[in-house]
């Protein structure tokens, strides 16, 4: 394994993404910068089927570039849970009120809709499926989850999408008010990247063995 792609697009994510896996040794990649043009339809039910799409596809399309046929393909599907609104939005996160919708408008959108509702009802959660398909073919999901509640306002600058009005009562704040180290540290992404990062070091020390 020297090489890794993950099937996004999304810049913030990869930041994320290769402060959580830097100490791999193993290049992270973008889709982009992969020059992997492929638009996935995520049709799944689940989060964990819509990564195994994500990452299914791209390896697929990856097998057939000559520098990428080594690489581990890494694919995510995250979103937020409110428990009050039956999990909306759910898988659907991204999509909610249209893709091309501000998050602002999102955000400001599920305050309203929570408007008058206690904080002991405003339970939710931040859930992350990553999965990995690997050049043998098989592949493996894993999921990670930040629990909160909604809070009554937007708040905070460090984080991106629904960070602003994820309220951790734990640390007083937003998901966007936590410096990124500590982001990451308790992220529902941070949690399935470190659960996969193990998956990964298992892989390599096999193959190194053999």
């Amino acid at each position: 394994m020297n090489k890794i792609i993950f099937a996004t697009g999304n810049a913030h994510k990869m930041i994320e993404i290769r402060m959580i896996l830097k100490d791999l040794g193993v290049e992270i990649l973008s889709q982009a910068e992969a020059g992997i043009h492929a638009d996935v339809v995520e049709n799944g039910a689940t989060f964990e089927e819509n990564a195994l799409i994500k990452a299914t596809e791209i390896a697929e399309a990856a097998r057939k570039m000559p520098e990428y046929q080594d690489a581990v393909v890494l694919a995510d599907d995250s979103g937020l849970e409110i428990d009050y609104l039956n999990k909306e939005p759910g898988i659907y996160s991204a999509r909610y009120m249209g893709e091309d919708t501000s998050y602002d408008i999102k955000n400001q959108a599920l305050l309203d809709r929570l408007e008058g509702v206690e904080d002991e009802k405003r339970t939710a959660r931040f859930v992350c499926a990553i999965a990995a398909a690997f050049p043998d073919g098989s592949t493996e999901v894993v999921r990670g989850t930040m629990e909160g509640i909604i809070g009554h306002e937007i708040a905070g600058e460090n984080g991106f999408g629904y960070d602003p009005i994820f309220y951790l009562p734990e640390y007083g704040c937003t998901s966007a008010q936590l410096a990124p180290e500590k982001k990451n540290e308790l992220s529902h992404r941070g949690e399935g990247l470190r659960k996969m990062r193990k998956i990964l070091e298992d892989r390599q020390s096999g193959l190194d063995r053999q």
